[in-house]
């Protein structure tokens, strides 16, 4: 008789062992498709408000500096804005943008408003009367 040859692939495989339990992956939360569209719907909303009020505190800053500089600057876009524009609120703040843009002129003159001032005249003026070109000519004859 013949004895059996012990052939490896011939043995019945063990099944093998589960992984212990840390070592699995936990299943990732998952929500509903609608729950997740109205998410982000809704943050879209809130970045679209964001970005108006964004726009608008850039439009006040801009409106701010360009009163307050009036005067001051030959053009309101020579000054950088910076945070130390505003006030304590948040806003600008007119005193301290005319303070920075006069700081500005100081350093760079040439940055300044050159629209004449005061009287544009030839000279002074004294008080008017009535001009005699005749007389004018017979005191030069």
């Amino acid at each position: 008789m013949t004895e059996p040859v012990n052939d490896p692939t011939t043995e019945p495989l063990e099944p093998e062992a589960d992984p212990p339990e840390d070592t699995l992956e936990p299943e990732p939360e998952t929500f509903p498709r609608h729950v997740v569209e109205e998410l982000r719907r809704e943050s879209a909303r809130y970045r679209d408000r964001a970005k108006h009020a964004d726009d608008l505190a850039d439009r006040l800053m801009h409106a701010t500096v360009r009163e307050a500089t009036a005067g001051i600057l030959a053009d309101s876009t020579d000054l950088p804005t910076t945070m130390d524009m505003l006030d304590e609120d948040g806003f600008p703040d007119p005193e301290l943008i005319a303070n920075a843009a006069r700081e500005l002129v100081t350093r760079k003159p040439h940055l300044g408003d050159r629209r004449p001032r005061g009287d544009a005249d030839q000279g002074p003026r004294t008080t008017s009367t009535d001009v005699d070109l005749a007389g004018m000519l017979r005191a030069r004859t």
